[in-house]
């Protein structure tokens, strides 16, 4: 079952946990379709968490974070990787769900947004009414929660939250 707009309308800290165990599915331009468990996912929280891409207020690049939950967020990062972030929350609130790994191993949030061909092209896509790109409902697994990982720019106790949801093992 496709995720649905009240899902991801949520507080980012209760949408990051739960994606934990959905899937990912990726319609190819050639007709393919791709789908992947969510294994591991980090929560940003607004412009008050120093770790967010919307610590600064709302910018050109960082847009998408504004508009209500559901939306995707996708950037380019280092020149070279596009990372792919789900929106949490309402409309003005800046919240995004970065999607780190997928399984079969897929870890790293680089390798799979390459392997499922997700580019800039898809900033801003609707996920709930997507035909290219859609979230679907999974089993629950335990999860932990740990550091969220590359933040070493952000200060205390920004860079510490453990608001990054790690899939423990699958039953």
């Amino acid at each position: 079952m496709r995720l649905g707009e009240s899902f991801f309308r949520r507080d980012v800290l209760e949408v990051a946990p739960a994606l934990v165990g959905a899937y990912v599915c990726r319609r190819l331009p050639d007709g393919n379709l791709l789908r992947s468990r969510i294994t591991e996912t980090e929560a940003y929280r607004g412009e008050e968490d120093l770790a967010c891409h919307a610590r600064f207020g709302k910018t050109r690049r960082n847009a998408v974070m504004y508009l209500p939950g559901g939306h995707a967020y996708v950037y380019l990062v280092y020149g070279l990787h596009w990372l792919f972030n789900v929106i949490a929350g309402e409309e003005g609130a800046p919240q995004g769900v970065l999607i780190r790994a997928l399984a079969p191993p897929l870890d790293g949030p680089a390798k799979w947004t390459k392997a499922f061909q997700i580019t800039g092209a898809h900033n801003g896509l609707y996920l709930p009414h997507s035909d290219e790109i859609w979230l679907e409902q999974g089993d629950a697994y335990p999860l932990r929660s740990a550091p969220r990982v590359g933040i070493d720019y952000a200060p205390e106790p920004w860079k510490s939250k453990p608001w990054r949801f790690i899939m423990e093992r699958e039953i």
